[in-house]
């Protein structure tokens, strides 16, 4: 399965990993001046949740992708398109909040 990411959610993961790399900017700046480790931590943290919540967004999309696929072959006409829509969104919040 190779499958782009929809314009429209790579835009928004472009804009969160920009700002995951404005916050790891940050960190190395923490480091350079010596902060508190605490700190540095909470911060890498941040970073890194930040990261793996756009890798878990473009795998949620393969996932649409894939069931949208699986629809049409099984010819599922009898479900409506906001039904769809509806059960593809809960699809993607239950995935994201396991990241």
């Amino acid at each position: 399965m190779s499958a782009a990411v929809p314009a429209d959610e790579a835009k928004r993961i472009a804009n969160r990993l920009r700002r995951a790399q404005g916050q790891l900017a940050a960190v190395l700046t923490m480091v350079e001046e010596g902060r508190d480790c605490r700190d540095v931590i909470t911060q890498l943290s941040a970073v890194s949740s930040a990261i793996d919540r756009a890798g878990f967004a473009i795998i949620a999309s393969a996932m649409r992708d894939c069931l949208r696929e699986d629809d049409v072959a099984a010819g599922e006409e009898a479900e409506s398109s906001a039904d769809r829509a509806v059960r593809m969104a809960d699809l993607e919040k239950m995935f994201l909040s396991l990241a």
